[in-house]
């Protein structure tokens, strides 16, 4: 990073760049979790849900790359290898060991409120202090409650298949 840029950053870089290194992680487990999720999913929906979890994969990669860049800018050295992912990460990996949709769904919800306070902090420790992390975090936070919102709503719709299916077998 230039120097100006080094001067107008009001946070510790060092402190910054650990906490971008532990996101860093936390995205290619989401990637992992949200791709091996959708290919191994099993159950009602799944044909609806798979492209949004695939999709869903993609925008945690490109947050990656936000991150990557970023830490990169400020003169740090991304984490190099896929074994300290889980060492680094704030937020659990969840093997999809039972395939059920609705399983795969709350494993990836869990990630996402994770990966939402691990954005709320580094806006906050960012804001009025480091813009442009300040709002490459706050473009993740948008995506990542997106992201929260579409798995409640399908959580919420097989409830509701679940209740309705109730009733018919009670006919």
């Amino acid at each position: 990073m230039g120097r100006k840029g080094t001067e107008i950053i009001g946070v510790d870089r060092e402190d910054l760049i650990r906490m971008l290194n532990e996101a860093l992680c936390e995205e290619w487990l989401a990637y992992y979790q949200y791709w091996i999720g959708a290919r191994v999913m099993e159950g009602p929906m799944r044909s609806e849900i798979e492209p949004e979890l695939l999709l869903h994969a993609d925008q945690e990669l490109n947050h990656a790359v936000q991150v990557v860049d970023r830490i990169t800018q400020l003169g740090g050295t991304p984490v190099l290898t896929p074994a300290d992912w889980m060492k680094y990460s704030q937020c659990d990996y969840e093997a999809p060991e039972d395939p059920y949709v609705e399983a795969i769904l709350h494993q990836n919800l869990n990630g996402e409120r994770c990966a939402i306070q691990r954005y709320q902090k580094l806006a906050d420790f960012t804001a009025g202090k480091d813009h442009t992390t300040f709002q490459m975090a706050t473009s993740i936070l948008t995506e990542e409650l997106e992201h929260e919102q579409d798995i409640e709503d399908w959580i919420a719709d097989l409830d509701r298949m679940k209740a309705e299916w109730k009733k018919l077998r009670g006919m």
